[in-house]
Order: structure tokens, then sequence, then C-alpha cells
């Protein structure tokens, strides 16, 4: 564990100003990357770093709490019912387009891969049938090879936040942290392209993780208008001006992107609702089933085009992807053992590949900060090893004459097929072509094909199940879009497969049936999802009888797994500097308050409720604090004639200080503005701006001497909690609400003003009062043993403790 990073920031001396200049001047690729990926100081920066993309990129967390200002008050007030009836028409419009967008480009992409890997394919059986079996492997490598490379280039020369999966940093940005550059137009089109070149090259990767970004990317782009540089400025679009409903939309692309993926609408939802979305109402269930049902109509219509050959190489088929519906499922109680064996197998490999890949990242790490060269050359040399073991393992296994009890055509030459002839001669075939040399999507399908027990040899599962867990490893990580759903099923599948064909005659279940449940127990290890991995795997297979296996299976792994080590989302939340709120606070958060912590800090930022603008300018120009308490001396308290109290009057973000330098929002005298004052110089619109800086402002020195009236712009209803509350306590609300800012008030009267606490999972420094848990991943802003420095306890009672 490193050492205490949550000590006060020492004064600005010149030599840290130098070593601070030399590090903005530096290469943000060139950073030395530690523990996570992301080299952080062990001070309190104001600078909050995290590793988005290929980049180190400064990160804030977002305002989801809902500004209850007078301004806003007045406009909610003054809102007939028809643009009520707007907004949420406006909302269910936004759904919609979601998923009609996400449908048509999951359609292209699917169309895309299919079409450039099936005639990459059919050109390789035409080089074994003519007995060219050099030409062939250079045709194969070589096609691959160019895939990956335009792949590769796009991303690192013009987006390498599309490189990846992007459901990490989706899950950090619906816990509360923006991620510069993830929803952009430049990315959607990147990670389109790119998935396309990196699945079609036969990579060991998926194209689900990168649906999910794009599904995300649509909606964002929908949500503000369109890309940052050509934003349009139609007055409806105004009402999604928020990070709140831009949160929500985000969510339904999340879920439509899962949708596409797997075609399982439900699992979509629940997807979405267990794996990346942290805040959660019926309203927004509603609206991301929504989606995902406009996703799967889109899907089912281009379907029925594809199914009548106007699609290439498409095929035909439904909306059912790995169908196992005419398997008969009987439990015999000798079943119960390798359903729990696989279960048990599923959380260690499961766990044991997250610590792997770990490793792999942080490796793979070295080699990309040498710069741009290094991380193609990287992606290339996994491409050539892929292609060369795909086309060339298949020499090594036997031919096996074909069964006339088989059901599917034996042996087969075309691109897709459960019998593939390869080398063979006529009416023989060889399975491990059938499983390597073809989509990862059709690999899935063969492996798992029911009423084959006499398909496989147990040496071709074997050699295409270690294949796959190093290509899953050595995959994963390279500069290109790419997704770990595909993989890991691949890898479950295989030692699903062994343990079916192990079992022999001893068991009921069919070999296929192990196959899927191996696949599903190696996610829940891996990935720790349960009910929507659950869902997702029946709207695959279209085999209600397996739901109860299922289960178990999953809920066993997910057990196994936990025991270990954390998922792997979370595992790469970490290593990209990414901060993430965890639902359940730590057992020791029970035993210290906020007051505690409060404690431990100078005083919070405060202004005055009629603030001098030199003291405004002065405060935002010398802090990065994102809001600031508003306090009143002197002020009359109700009921009484005393007039000496100190009123907390609410909480004012940083953007509408900067919006009231720049209207001019000043006055000679200190006095309290009118309502219709305000009303003449603002609206909710101007509001809602966060993008203006207070560099981009302009204040002459006779204005310093003049005076700001910030009530109206106050937020009157601040989250606040008494100094006596635990920090679990807090923390679940803090993450439950969706808070950035929570104001510790005093138990008693004479025990001083109030603390700020403000979002952990940033080293922002939002005020004077935020602590930092960094590495811990812990919720409320010092780490234990710094805390624990604090308090007179004996080294063995804080160990204890």
């Amino acid at each position: 564990m490193e050492e205490d990073s949550t000590q006060l920031a020492k004064p600005e001396t010149p030599h840290n100003l130098e070593a601070e200049a030399d590090e903005e001047e530096r290469d943000p690729e060139s950073n030395s990357l530690g523990e996570p990926l992301l080299k952080r100081n062990r001070t309190l920066s104001s600078s909050p770093l995290a590793l988005v993309g290929a980049k180190v990129s400064h990160i804030e967390s977002l305002d989801y709490e809902i500004n209850e200002n007078d301004i806003f008050k007045h406009d909610w007030r003054s809102r007939s019912k028809v643009q009520v009836l707007q907004y949420i028409f406006l909302k269910w419009t936004l759904a919609f387009l979601v998923g009609l967008l996400t449908g048509l480009i999951a359609t292209l992409i699917n169309l895309a891969i299919e079409n450039i890997a099936g005639y990459k394919l059919l050109a390789i059986v035409g080089f074994i049938e003519e007995g060219r079996y050099l030409s062939g492997l250079v045709f194969f490598t070589g096609v691959n090879f160019s895939l990956t490379l335009a792949a590769a280039l796009l991303c690192v020369c013009f987006a390498p936040t599309a490189a990846g999966p992007g459901i990490p940093e989706i899950k950090a940005y619906l816990n509360g942290v923006d991620t510069p550059n993830m929803f952009g137009a430049t990315t959607l089109i990147v990670k389109i392209v790119g998935s396309i070149g990196a699945v079609s090259a036969g990579l060991d990767l998926g194209k689900e993780g990168p649906l999910v970004h794009i599904g995300s990317c649509i909606s964002s782009l929908l949500a503000q208008g369109g890309p940052d540089n050509h934003r349009l400025k139609w007055r409806w679009l105004r009402y999604f001006n928020n990070d709140r409903d831009r949160r929500d939309i985000i969510t339904c692309g999340a879920s439509s992107g899962v949708c596409a993926a797997f075609r399982a609408p439900v699992g979509g939802v629940l997807f979405s609702l267990e794996e990346v979305a942290t805040w959660w109402r019926s309203s927004l269930l509603w609206r991301t089933f929504f989606s995902t049902a406009v996703v799967v109509v889109v899907l089912r219509a281009f379907i029925e085009i594809c199914n009548s050959g106007k699609c290439g190489l498409f095929g035909t088929g439904g909306l059912i992807m790995f169908d196992v519906s005419d398997v008969t499922v009987s439990y015999h109680p000798m079943d119960v053992i390798p359903v729990i064996i696989i279960g048990i197998i599923g959380g260690l490999l499961g766990s044991l590949y997250n610590h792997v890949l770990h490793k792999v990242l942080r490796l793979y790490n070295l080699i990309n900060q040498k710069g741009k060269m290094h991380k193609v050359l990287l992606a290339l040399a996994v491409s050539l090893f892929t292609s060369v073991c795909q086309y060339c393992l298949p020499f090594l296994a036997q031919c096996r004459p074909c069964d006339p009890s088989f059901q599917d055509t034996c042996p087969t030459n075309d691109r897709s097929g459960n019998f593939k002839q390869f080398n063979c001669p006529d009416g023989y075939y060889n399975d491990l072509a059938t499983l390597l040399l073809t989509t990862n999507d059709d690999a899935v399908r063969n492996i798992f094909s029911s009423n084959t027990s006499s398909e496989f040899q147990v040496s071709s599962i074997l050699f295409f199940f270690v294949l796959y867990c190093i290509l899953g490893l050595i995959t994963f990580g390279i500069a290109v879009p790419s997704g770990l759903f595909l993989p890991i099923i691949l890898m479950g599948s295989g030692y699903g497969r062994l343990l079916g064909m192990v079992m022999g005659s001893y068991t009921n279940l069919d070999q296929g049936l192990y196959a899927v449940l191996g696949a599903a127990s190696l996610m829940a290890g891996s990935m720790r999802m349960t009910v929507s991995l659950c869902v997702i795997f029946l709207e695959l297979t279209n085999n209600l009888l397996l739901l109860p296996i299922t289960m178990i299976v999953l809920l066993i792994a997910k057990t196994v797994g936990d025991s270990f080590n954390p998922s792997i989302y979370e595992i790469i939340l970490e290593l990209k500097g990414l901060p993430f709120l965890d639902a359940n606070p730590e057992p020791w958060m029970r035993n210290l308050t906020v007051g505690d912590l409060a404690d431990a800090k100078p005083p919070v930022v405060t202004l005055c409720g009629v603030e001098k603008v030199s003291r405004i300018v002065d405060v935002l120009k010398n802090t990065t604090h994102n809001a600031f308490p508003i306090v009143d001396q002197g002020v009359l308290v109700p009921g009484t004639i005393s007039t000496g109290a100190t009123e907390l009057h609410g909480l004012i973000l940083r953007a509408h200080l900067v919006q009231a330098l720049k209207k001019k929002w000043f006055m000679p005298e200190k006095r309290r503005t009118e309502e219709w004052e305000v009303r003449e110089k603002f609206n909710w619109v101007d509001l809602a701006e966060r993008e203006l800086k207070i560099e981009q402002v302009a204040v002459t020195r006779d204005e310093m001497e003049m005076y700001a009236d910030l009530h109206p712009l106050t937020n009157t209803t601040p989250y606040t909690v008494v100094e006596s509350m635990s920090v679990a306590k807090a923390m679940v609300l803090f993450r439950q609400v969706g808070l950035r800012h929570l104001l510790i008030v005093p138990k008693y009267q004479g025990a001083g003003f109030c603390s700020f606490f403000t979002d952990p999972r940033v080293d922002r420094r939002e005020s004077t009062t935020m602590y930092n848990f960094d590495q811990l991943r812990l919720f409320f802003f010092i780490k234990f043993q710094s805390i624990m420095k604090k308090f007179p306890f004996s080294s063995a009672q804080r160990n204890e403790w």
C-alpha cells in the first residue's frame, strides 16, 4: 500500500512551481504511470487526474442535485401544463431516438463484420482447396494485419478514448465523475469504424462493450444537441442542458447498447440497473425499457430483410443468437455435482483471469507510454500472433469422419458451419478449424451446439481453451475498440464443454449446455454480475429450462470470485485512476463521525450574501472549488429580537458566480436586490451554462469595488448533516442521492458555523475540507491510516480497529 497521500498540500515555493510547470509542459503520454496507472501527487493537489483514453486528463464531479435557487423556483412556478408535458414528451422522444439510432448502427456494424470476415474466410477456403497453404497464411495474416492497423491508427491518432470497451468510463460517469472526450462525435465515429476493423480482423474481442459505449455516445450527443463545436441551439434542447437529465439519457444509451449486442432487451435494462447505474428510479426504468424495445424492433426488421438474401453474407436467423432450445433439459441428482463444480471453477478462473489481466495491463502501460508508434506495434504484434495461431493450429488436429447422424451438412467449405473440411479429404472434417477459422459469434454457436457429443475431440477443445485463455489476456488492452463479453464466453464455453465430455454418460445434460453453463460461470466469476447475466443468457439461448441451474452457477461463481478480488471493471477503474463510490461503506466508517473528519481540515471558504466583486474574483481565481457556502452575519432570527445570528443561506455554484460576473450583476451600494431585478438579468437558460471560465470574464478596476447580491443565485436547500452523523451514513446519503456537495452543521450553537464536504471521488478541491481516499476506493476523504494517527489510540488498537 502506498504511503499516506492525504497530508495537507505544502506551501507553493518557487521550486514547487517550477516542478509543476515542468509537469504541465511534459507530454501526458510520456508520464511514468504508477499506482494505479496514473502518476499521482502525494499531496492534496488541486488538479485531479485520471487516465482517460491514452492521456492523463483532468476530471471533476457532476452536479446531479437540483439547484433550487430563486430563479429555478420562479421558472418552475411559471411553467404551464403544456410546457411540463412538452418536457416529458421530449424525454420519451430522446429515448426513442437513442433506441432507433443504436439499432441502426448495430445493424450496420453486424453487416460490415459478417461480410468482411465472410469474404476473407471464403478466400481462405479457396487457397486451402488448391493446396496453397502458405499463400493462404499470408493472405489471412495480411488481411487481419491491415484491418488491425486501420483500427489502431484511428484510435491512436484521432480518438484515444475509443480504445477499449468504454464500460468502466460509463460506469464512472453514471457514478458522478465526468470523463472528458468520452462521448464526443469523433469518439463515436472511431468506435464504430474501429469495432468493425478489430472484430473483422479475428482478434479475440467482441463488439458488445463498444456497442454500449456507442449507445452512450449517441444519447449524449442527442441530449446536448450535437458535438461541442457544432451544437444546436434549439430552445427545447436546453431542457436537457444539465447533468441530471444527461445522466438519465446516457443510462438509456447503455441499456440500448447491451440490447443491440446480445439482442436481449430485458437483459440490457437489468445490465444498466445492476452494473453501470448508481442511481435509479421507476420512470427511468420505463424509458430504458422503451429504448431497448425500439432497438429490438429495428433489429427484427433488418433481420427480416436479410433473410431474403439482401445483406450479402449476413446470413439468416432471428433475434436468438445462440439457440439451444432444441435440447430437452432433464435433471438428475448426479447433475448437481458438475453444476456446482462449474460454478466453483468459474469463480476461481474468473478471479485468476482478473488478477493476471491486471498484471498484463500494467505491462502494456509500460509499452504504451513510450509513444503512439509502440501502441500501434503492440496491436499489430497481437494480430500477427492471433492470425498465425488460428490458421496453423487446425493442421495439428486429426481429421474425423462425418457421422450420418449429424443433422448439419458435413463436411462444409462455407464461411460458417459446424463441420469444416479445411485440409481433410472428402467425407471428413476438421473440428479445430470449425472453432478457429470462423467469426467469434460462429465459434460460440459451434461450441454451444447441442446433440453433437461426438463432434469434438478432447484435444481440440483443450487447444481451443488454452489458446483463447492466452488471447483473452494479451488482446484486451491494445489500442483498438474491444469488449470483454465474447472473449470470456469463449474461454468459459471451452472448459464447460471439456467438463461435459469428461462426465460422459454420468450426466443427463448435453455437452452444449455444459458449454453454456461454463460461459455463464466465467462471466459471473470475472464481472460479478448475476441477475442481468442470467436474463441475458436466457435471451441468448432461448431455453427457459436452463434457468434453475444457470442461477445456481452464477451465484456460486460470483461468491467464489468475490473472495479473491474485485470485478474486472472495478480493477480497470482503479488502474485508470477513475474514482468510484462503492455501494457499501467500510465497517470502520461506523466508528467515525463526519465531524471527526472535518476537524482535520482548515475552515471552509465562504462568501457573504452581498459580496464585494473583488472578493468573488479573488476566490474564483485562487481556488478550484465548485461551490461555496453563503453565510450572512447579524441576521434577525424570526420570532425573536436577536440580530446577531449567523445564517447559512445556502450554496452557490462556481458557474453561477461566473455568470454573475459576466452579466455585470453589480451594485454600487451593499444591498439586497428585488425579485424583478433578478428576472430582468437572469433566466434558467443562463444558469444552465457550465462552459464559461473566470479567465474569459473581464472585470474593470471600478467594478472591483462594487457589490453583487448572491442570494437569488444561491441554492437555499443544500443537503446538510449534523456533525455527529457517522461517516458510513453520510456516505450512503451522498451516493444514493447523487450529491456533489454536503454541508456539515454543528450539533451545538456554540460549536462554530459549518464545514463543507464535497464529492470524494476526485482530487479536485471543491473546498478546503476535502479529503482523499485515492487508492483505497473508499468514500470519505482521508485515508484510514491518517485518520487513526489523529486519535489517541495505541498502534495495536488502531490495527485491531
